[in-house]
C-alpha cells in the first residue's frame, strides 16, 4: 500500500564528536520505518579539515569515508567507512532510501602551501577588484599523505581552484581571486557574484576537476549504493555543473536517483530561474517557506497566516519542493540562525506533514532535541503527526485560508487507506473554529483531535460538514474516531 514519502535529516550541528551516529541510525532503522520515514538524509561522510570534530562541510578528502589516518583520526565525526556502509544497508533493509550529503563547492585543510598571484576582490561586490595582482601564500596543495593513491591519484593544487580567503604570508583574511581566473558566471548574484563561499573555491570550469568529480561520483555511488543526494551550496556552483554531473551518474546506475539541492534564497524568482537553468534536474529545499514559519513564530499573532504559502517553492513547483521547518544551518548559534520558536513547531509541522504537496523533511534536532542548546525533543507530537501522515493524510485537499490568524484545511481520504481523511485547524493568536467539509465518505461520523489539545469531539453531518476547533496559538488535527493513533 502506498505510503506518503517522508524524509528525516538525521543529524544536527552540535552532535557529540563520538563517531557513533552511523551505529545509532543503523540501530534506529526499524523505528524510523515504523513511524513512516521513507528517506533518511545522512550528513557528509567524508573526512573534513577538522577531523573528528568536523560536521562534514569543511571537506578535506572526498575519498576518505573514515578509512585513513588523516586529520588526527581514522573515523569521522560520525564513524568509520564500514559503519557508514552498514548503516546504509540497514536503512535499505527497512525500506528506507538513503540520501547522501555531497559537498563539491570547496575544499579545506590543505596539506601544503603554494605561492600564487592573486587580486583582492570587494567582499560585498566580487565583480570589483580592490588591488592589482600580488603574490600571496595559499593553502591549496592536497596530497593526502594518509591515503596516498588509493582510489584516485588526483592531487589538487592552486590551478584547480578559483581563489581563497586567506594569505598565509600576511595573515590576512580577504576574498582573493587567482590571477587569470574568473568567478563562474551562472551563480547567485548576491554580493555581485556568489561563486566564492569558503575555503579553497573549486574551479568547476577546469576540465581535469570536472573529470575527477565525475569519477569520484561513480566511485562513491558504487561503493555506498545510496539512493540519492543532497547537494550542498548549489547557489555558489555554476548552474550547468549539476545537470551534467547527475546525468553522468544516472547513465552509470540502474537506479532512479533522487536529488535535492540547497539553494539558500527567499527570492522565488531567483529559484524559478534556477529550476529553468537546470531543467529541474533536482528538487530544492523550500527555504522561503522556512522563513515564513520563522516570521510567523516570532510575529506575536501579527503574521498573516493565510499567506503562509506565499512566495514558496511548494506553491511554485510542488513536485520539486522539499519542505522543512528547521535544519542544521538555522539552529541557534549558526550563521543562518532563524530558529522557529517551540510553540509554532506543531503548527509548522502540520503544514508540511499533513498536506498533499511537497516532500516534508523532519529535523533530527526537533525529533531528538539539541542538548547543547537546551532544545527539548518534540518526539511526542511529531510521532502523532507522522502517524497521521502515514495513515490518514490522503485524498483531495481543501483550504480554508480566510482569516489572518485561524486557518484550516481538510483531506477527503482515499479508498486505499481505511478511514483516511482529516481536518486541521490552527491559530497563531486566539483560538476559534472553522466550518469545513471532509467529504461524503466521512459523513455522519464523529471526529476527535488526535493531538489531545481539544478533548471535545466533533460530529460531521450527512453532507460531510463539521465545525472544527483549535485553542490559542496551537493546532488541532481531527480524524475519524475509530482507532486512536497515539
Amino acid at each position: 500500500m502506498h505510503s506518503n514519502n517522508t524524509m528525516m535529516q538525521y543529524f544536527e550541528w552540535y552532535l557529540p564528536s563520538d563517531s557513533m551516529l552511523w551505529n545509532k541510525v543503523a540501530e534506529n532503522a526499524k523505528h524510523l520505518e515504523n513511524i513512516g520515514i521513507t528517506h533518511v538524509w545522512l550528513p557528509p561522510a567524508f573526512k573534513g579539515a577538522g577531523g573528528k570534530n568536523d560536521v562534514g562541510y569543511g571537506v578535506y578528502d572526498l575519498y576518505d569515508l573514515g578509512e585513513f589516518d588523516q586529520k588526527g583520526s581514522i573515523a569521522t565525526k560520525y564513524g568509520t567507512k564500514d559503519e557508514y556502509i552498514n548503516s546504509i544497508k540497514k536503512l535499505q533493509e527497512n525500506n528506507i532510501k538513503v540520501i547522501a550529503d555531497i559537498v563539491l563547492n570547496h575544499k579545506m585543510g590543505a596539506d601544503e602551501t603554494e605561492d600564487v598571484l592573486a587580486v583582492q576582490d570587494d567582499a560585498t561586490n566580487r565583480n570589483v577588484s580592490l588591488t592589482e595582482a600580488k603574490p600571496i601564500k595559499v593553502w591549496t596543495k592536497y596530497i593526502f599523505p594518509g591515503r596516498g593513491d588509493k582510489y584516485s591519484n588526483f592531487k589538487w593544487n592552486w590551478t584547480h581552484f578559483h581563489g581563497v580567503d586567506w594569505d598565509e604570508n600576511t595573515g590576512t583574511a580577504a576574498i582573493y581571486k587567482f590571477y587569470g581566473k574568473h568567478w563562474d558566471e551562472n551563480v547567485d548574484k548576491e554580493n555581485g557574484n556568489f561563486d566564492y563561499l569558503m575555503g579553497a573555491d573549486i574551479d568547476l570550469n577546469n576540465f581535469d576537476v570536472i573529470k575527477e568529480l565525475k569519477e569520484w561520483g561513480k566511485w562513491y555511488y558504487n561503493l555506498t549504493n545510496v539512493d540519492g543526494f543532497r547537494l550542498d551550496a548549489v547557489k555558489h556552483i555554476r548552474s550547468e555543473f549539476f545537470p551534467e554531473w547527475l546525468d553522468e551518474l544516472k547513465r552509470n546506475t540502474e537506479k532512479k536517483l533522487f536529488s535535492v539541492g540547497e539553494y539558500w534564497s527567499t527570492n522565488i524568482e531567483v529559484i524559478r530561474n534556477y529550476f529553468e537553468k537546470t531543467n529541474e534536474c533536482m528538487s530544492l529545499f523550500d527555504v522561503p517557506l522556512h522563513y515564513n514559519f520563522y516570521r510567523a513564530s516570532i510575529g506575536n499573532g501579527d503574521f498573516n497566516m493565510n499567506q503562509i504559502f506565499d512566495g514558496t517553492i511548494v506553491g511554485l513547483n510542488p513536485d520539486k519542493a522539499v519542505t522543512f521547518v528547521d535544519n542544521h544551518d538555522t539552529e541557534i548559534g549558526q550563521a543562518l540562525e532563524s530558529w522557529v520558536l517551540d510553540w509554532f513547531k506543531p503548527l509548522a509541522y502540520s503544514l508540511i506533514l499533513l498536506r498533499k504537496d511537497g516532500m516534508p523533511c523532519v529535523f533530527y534536532g526537533d525529533y531528538y532535541g539539541i542538548p547543547e542548546k537546551n532544545v527539548t525533543s518534540k518526539q511526542k507530537i511529531l510521532d502523532i503527526l507522522l502517524k497521521v501522515r502515514k495513515y490518514y493524510a490522503y485524498g483531495e485537499q481543501y483550504d480554508y485560508f480566510n482569516d489572518k490568524n485561524i486557518i484550516g484545511f481538510t483531506r477527503l481520504g482515499d479508498s486505499e487507506h481505511i478511514n483516511s481523511g482529516l481536518a486541521v485547524v490552527m491559530s497563531d493568536a486566539c483560538g476559534g473554529n472553522i466550518q469545513m467539509n471532509v467529504g461524503k465518505k466521512l459523513a455522519n461520523t464523529v471526529f476527535y483531535d488526535c493531538t489531545g489539545n481539544m478533548s471535545e469531539t466533533v460530529y460531521v453531518d450527512n453532507e460531510g460538514n463539521g465545525i472544527f476547533y483549535c485553542k490559542d496559538g496551537s493546532v488541532s488535527v481531527w480524524i475519524k474516531k475509530e482507532k486512536a493513533v497515539n
